[in-house]
């Protein structure tokens, strides 16, 4: 039997884990923070085990023996890789490892001025936040990971038409600004084909076919719900927090070729257009 070791169980890795669940010869291992968040993971049908970040336990040396497969989604502090500082050694002797993901950021990249980037353009992050991810891909690229650069994600519960309907989605507006996007349950496709397609010690961009304004998207989820959009509002006013504004510090366009060609990628959802009608659907049901 495969064991996914996933360290970190935020969405994008819950969403991988029902689809190798599916797949019925698959043992799900994910961690959190707390034990009221390991449980509320077993509660989910999974395996719920807790990593602070420091700290390593029994329990998790014994996931760590027995994985076949490990997924990193946890974020780089200050002093590093919380995972490799208390687990480095313990993976890197491991007999059973066979695959190990690292989810990273598109925002690696920095500011292209809308330029087309891909895999093979040096990263340039703009941020510090970003500048720690790269750092983290570097460590981890050194242990054999595959590495994830993700797009903005989006899906059930995270999304412009959930967003209008609860009245919190605002239309900002800062001309020539695109970026991507990309479906969570693409993601979950990409990793599973890059278990079985990927290189070790490459790096792949995850996201959709078409770069858009964040506008756009507002736009296209007020349409198909009936509904008006919300008023412009420029970004110079929008008052967004340093976090919110970040999003928009960086403008590109990302090429996903890699994924196609290398992981046998087909993309469910290949714009927001697509992604919106298919969250639509299930919202209808």
């Amino acid at each position: 039997m495969n064991s996914l070791l996933c360290f970190g169980f935020g969405y994008c890795a819950e969403a991988l884990a029902a689809r190798l669940r599916a797949k019925a010869n698959w043992r799900i291992v994910g961690t959190s923070r707390t034990p009221e968040g390991a449980n509320a993971i077993t509660a989910k049908g999974f395996e719920g085990l807790v990593f602070d970040g420091a700290a390593a336990n029994a329990s998790l040396d014994q996931a760590i023996a027995r994985a076949t497969h490990v997924l990193i989604s946890i974020p780089p502090d200050a002093g590093g890789d919380p995972v490799l500082r208390a687990y480095a050694t313990q993976l890197a002797a491991s007999k059973s490892l066979a695959w190990t993901g690292y989810l990273s950021t598109l925002g690696v990249y920095g500011e292209s001025g809308g330029a087309w980037v891909d895999e093979d353009t040096p990263a340039r992050p703009t941020h510090e936040r970003a500048a720690r991810r790269l750092a983290a891909e570097r460590a981890w690229l050194g242990h054999g990971a595959q590495i994830f650069r993700i797009a903005g994600i989006y899906g059930p519960g995270r999304n412009a038409l959930a967003g209008l309907k609860d009245g919190t989605a605002r239309r900002i507006v800062k001309p020539g600004q695109v970026f991507n996007r990309i479906h969570v349950e693409d993601i979950a496709q990409c990793l599973d084909l890059a278990m079985q397609n990927g290189r070790a010690g490459r790096v792949y961009n995850l996201t959709d076919d078409e770069p858009a304004s964040p506008e756009d998207v507002i736009l296209e989820a007020a349409q198909l719900l009936g509904l008006q959009p919300p008023p412009p509002t420029p970004f110079e006013s929008a008052e967004l927090s340093p976090m919110a504004a970040s999003f928009y510090a960086d403008n590109r366009r990302v090429r996903n070729a890699r994924i196609k060609e290398e992981l046998k990628v087909a993309l469910r959802y290949p714009t927001y257009r697509e992604g919106l009608a298919g969250l639509l659907a299930e919202m209808k049901r």
